[in-house]
């Protein structure tokens, strides 16, 4: 087998064949086929996509490229869940304790972040002591005893994924949905889990900027998740605005705490209200989405899940007292207010220049290796449709840099003021299963 026919097979139209994904997957991970053939392949695979049985093959080859999780030892259906990522994303937080609440074992591993999203590991290490680095038997212990671990993602998971990315991004090769698609599933399958609930973010600030691709992209990845024997359901959820009010590491935890003491954060608990339903629908606790939604709503508003919330803190390390105690979170040196430059209604939030100023201010990172500060984000007390007045705050920022200039500025531009009342932001667009 030659992967120049590999190449021109592709380029003509044709399907490949499972023995010859095989091939150019373990060739590649193992450095036996160079960047230009599989540079040239992938090309060939954004214009002319890939079917669905190609697309379950290219995932189960990354999968098998490197380690997979056994999560057999712990009791009852493991249900994941993944989001494609966002500003002000902090559903883990919530979602997590409240299914675990529920009795279904939640086994996650999350990654980092880097650009304007940020990552759920970096969230959670802002607070003190908190560890994400346990071995297989503590994961396993944790899951086991308090139905909830997170660790960040094993260094041999999906390597071909790994190699596969780096080399998509730097041959615009990287919005292909069959190639994004097979990458999110190929982590999300090798991570052990039973069932899995895929968070599809739209809008300005998401990936999939239009509903009707992020639909794609979610009924791919439902399909890969059939094909490969694992019960999938994807929700496609607004990204328009940051999602609540806090954007940062440690801001957003804070928030998460505070809806899990049940204060009405409209769009954060409706996100996390439809996960977590779709998850214990999978997990087998309820059999219909009304059901399951005012069950945890009611789980939600009593308080119930923070204290799942705080045995998890603890048995990773972490400090507990931050639940009850927020301020002991990182707090940043300066804070600044951006005000209402006139009278209106809040009409945009433009979520990535968002994402973009709290990067700027340090609460994320432009490479992968360099260094984030916790404390550092953005509080909004605004959201799109709200009444503003002129000289309002409608954000605050907070920094341990003293010159901000450049994140003022690219803030003040994000949000936009009508003159006119504008429609709330539906936040749960459609649900594919």
């Amino acid at each position: 087998m030659r992967m120049s026919d590999i190449i021109e097979k592709k380029r003509n139209g044709g399907q490949l064949q499972t023995s010859e994904i095989d091939f150019f997957i373990k060739g590649y991970t193992n450095d036996k086929i160079p960047d230009y053939q599989v540079s040239a392949l992938l090309m060939v695979i954004y214009y002319q996509g890939m079917n669905k049985q190609e697309v379950a093959d290219l995932t189960n080859a990354m999968v098998e490229s490197g380690d997979t999780i056994d999560l057999t030892p712990i009791k009852g259906k493991k249900v994941d869940k993944h989001s494609t990522g966002g500003v002000g994303d902090k559903t883990s937080f919530i979602v997590a304790p409240l299914v675990a609440y529920m009795g279904i074992p939640v086994a996650k591993m999350s990654g980092r972040g880097l650009g304007h999203t940020g990552g759920t590991i970096d969230k959670l290490e802002s607070i003190e002591g908190f560890n994400a680095e346990l071995n297989r038997e503590q994961f396993l212990h944790n899951v086991n005893k308090y139905k909830i671990a997170i660790i960040s993602q094993s260094g041999n998971l999906t390597p071909a994924d790994k190699k596969l990315y780096a080399l998509r991004d730097v041959t615009a090769t990287v919005d292909s949905i069959p190639l994004i698609a097979s990458s999110i599933m190929s982590k999300k399958i090798a991570s052990g889990a039973d069932a899995i609930v895929l968070d599809v973010k739209t809008g300005s600030g998401a990936f999939m900027k239009s509903i009707e691709e992020a639909k794609e992209l979610a009924k791919t990845m439902v399909d890969i998740g059939k094909s490969l024997n694992k019960k999938t359901v994807a929700i496609i959820s607004d990204m328009n605005q940051p999602l609540g009010y806090e954007i940062g590491n440690a801001n957003e935890v804070k928030e998460a705490i505070e809806v899990l003491k049940g204060k009405k954060v409209d769009d954060l608990r409706k996100v996390s209200l439809a996960i977590a339903s779709h998850m214990t629908i999978l997990g087998g606790i309820f059999k219909d989405y009304s059901t399951a939604y005012k069950e945890l709503e009611k789980v939600l508003d009593s308080g119930l899940a923070l204290e799942t919330f705080k045995s998890f803190i603890q048995a990773q390390g972490g400090n507990p007292d931050i639940v009850d105690n927020p301020s002991k979170l990182p707090q940043s040196k300066y804070k600044y207010e951006i005000k209402s430059p006139k009278k209106g209604f809040i009409s945009e939030i433009e979520a990535q220049t968002i994402g973009r100023s709290a990067m700027l201010l340090g609460a994320g990172r432009k490479t992968k290796d360099e260094p984030i500060d916790h404390s550092a984000g953005i509080t909004l007390t605004k959201k799109i449709g709200d009444k503003v007045d002129a000289g309002e705050i409608i954000a605050l920022l907070q920094s341990n840099i003293q010159d901000v200039h450049d994140s003022i500025e690219i803030l003040s531009k994000a949000i936009n003021i009508s003159d006119k009342p504008v429609k709330e932001i539906s936040m749960v667009y459609d649900i594919i299963d």
